[in-house]
């Protein structure tokens, strides 16, 4: 497939005439380490270094000694392969080099194959944008693969792994094939109506066509929103009054100490971060600092600014109430209907607006903690049954429950990724996308006056057929890409 836009046609003959290699597995010391050459010159060095006449049979490995062209030193013993073109990765001839991962024995391989002229050190990405130019992948292909060397949690590598398997491109693709086949259909309309007769649902299947492709794009943007928390990380906030317990909870769920935790109200005064990996999904959790009416403190007052600003941000809110003051409340209010004691709550942190809209429903996801159920008294604990979860920090009691609680809502706000409904997690994805589907809104806007229009019709079709070329980077642009493959390391 022709993947390069014509100013790209330099780049690609510069591609086709050189061969880069480098170290494609972990830096550091290891037990074993993969050095990848790729390029018209890889069947040249495999024999400089092997001192082999022939090159090997593709694909099987070849236990060899390893000698310094120049000086003729072994350098080592290693594994070596050969994938001529187009069976590898970046679909030019290519072979590795597997050998001991010291790194003395690396730096001394890599100084050989520098030695060979035609032989240059990859710069980061490279090889994966051969495989690109080569028709190996497609952009959505690269950048899964870039998430999946990336990947920290169970589900973030399912995601990564089904878009290098290119479940997302089929997608893009799918719909392309409607668009080319709706604009197809208006150019016949546009050459023949006047002189040939044309099957009368031509037009009426066309728009059919691409009104099913925007409401199918649509649902897609709605749902980018999961894959994009997924790649990213589901931002969750503690937040609650000074001395409820956020700090301590942060601690527990961190498995480390994150936060200073003392009875001094106040304590924390900035948002701390970290990130954690909650039933395969990757969380961004954030400590803040507790919110109070008044304080004449300006450092914890730019903190609890921070803190809402933080809340705002959030993709889901763990609320931290005292059972102490919870109790203290329902006998202050003479109210055991936890709603009110929730809206007095909110009103009491100014975080109504954040919570709530103005019909009272909930605007995002957030979970009630009640803390420090272990200073209540037993003949309590039933005025405390209302609360989602109840937990001490002190004797873990209830962290098992909240932990399984948190688990069911970041389901619910990332999903989990299917063949049939991979998810959209890029940011460049969301732009062409919307950008395509502005164009066919603009079109079906058009159809009352289909016969004055039609030429303007398809004009707005290409441009939203643009945006998917661009999606999958049959359409693009150096700068594009450099920004895309420069995410990757050397050696990838």
């Amino acid at each position: 497939m022709f993947r390069c836009s014509l100013h790209l046609r330099h780049y690609c003959h510069q591609v086709s005439q050189s061969t880069i290699f480098a170290l494609s597995s972990g830096q550091g010391k290891c037990g074993v380490a993969v050095i990848r050459v790729s390029g018209p010159s890889a069947g040249n060095a495999l024999k400089h270094l092997t001192g082999m006449k022939e090159l090997p049979k593709p694909r099987y490995a070849l236990l060899k000694k390893l000698k310094h062209p120049d000086r003729g030193e072994v350098l080592d013993r290693g594994l070596v392969l050969w994938f001529p073109s187009p069976h590898s990765f970046t679909g030019e001839d290519s072979c590795e080099f597997q050998i001991h991962g010291g790194l003395a024995v690396i730096n001394g391989v890599l100084n050989a194959l520098s030695a060979i002229p035609t032989l240059r050190l990859a710069s980061p990405g490279e090889f994966t944008k051969r495989a690109f130019y080569n028709g190996k992948l497609d952009l959505t292909q690269a950048e899964g693969l870039a998430d999946l060397l990336s990947a920290e949690t169970e589900l973030q590598r399912k995601q990564a792994f089904l878009q290098t398997e290119g479940h997302l491109k089929n997608v893009y693709m799918r719909w392309k094939n409607v668009l080319v086949s709706a604009l197809a259909n208006l150019e016949a309309y546009i050459d023949f109506h006047e002189t040939e007769v044309l099957d009368a649902d031509l037009v009426n299947g066309t728009m059919n066509s691409v009104l099913k492709l925007s409401e199918d794009i649509r649902k897609h943007l709605g749902n980018g929103v999961r894959g994009e928390c997924l790649r990213n990380g589901v931002k969750t906030v503690l937040i609650g009054e000074t001395n409820v317990g956020k700090s301590s909870l942060a601690n527990v769920l961190c498995s480390r100490p994150l936060s200073i935790v003392t009875p001094i109200h106040g304590t924390t005064r900035d948002v701390l971060e970290a990130t954690l990996d909650i039933g395969g999904y990757p969380v961004v959790l954030n400590d803040t600092a507790g919110l109070r009416s008044q304080s004449a403190d300006v450092i914890e007052q730019e903190g609890m600014i921070r803190t809402l600003r933080a809340c705002e941000d959030a993709n889901l809110i763990l609320l931290v109430a005292d059972c102490t003051n919870y109790l203290s409340w329902q006998k202050a209010s003479q109210s055991s209907n936890f709603l009110d004691f929730l809206a007095f709550y909110a009103r009491k942190l100014d975080i109504c607006d954040i919570l709530f809209n103005e019909d009272n429903t909930t605007k995002k996801p957030f979970i009630v903690i009640g803390n420090k159920v272990d200073l209540v008294e037993e003949c309590d604990l039933v005025h405390l049954q209302s609360f989602q979860n109840l937990i001490s920090c002190n004797s873990k009691k209830g962290i098992d429950f909240l932990t399984s609680s948190i688990i069911d809502q970041l389901k619910q706000i990332c999903g989990e990724p299917t063949e049939e409904h991979p998810s959209m997690n890029q940011v460049r994805h969301r732009e062409c996308l919307t950008l395509c589907l502005r164009h066919l809104e603009s079109f079906l806007q058009d159809r009352q006056s289909f016969d004055d229009n039609t030429v303007f019709m398809a004009e707005k079709l290409r441009k939203a057929l643009r945006q998917l070329d661009k999606l999958t980077g049959i359409f693009s642009t150096e700068q594009l890409l450099s920004v895309i493959f420069n995410q990757f390391c050397i050696g990838k």
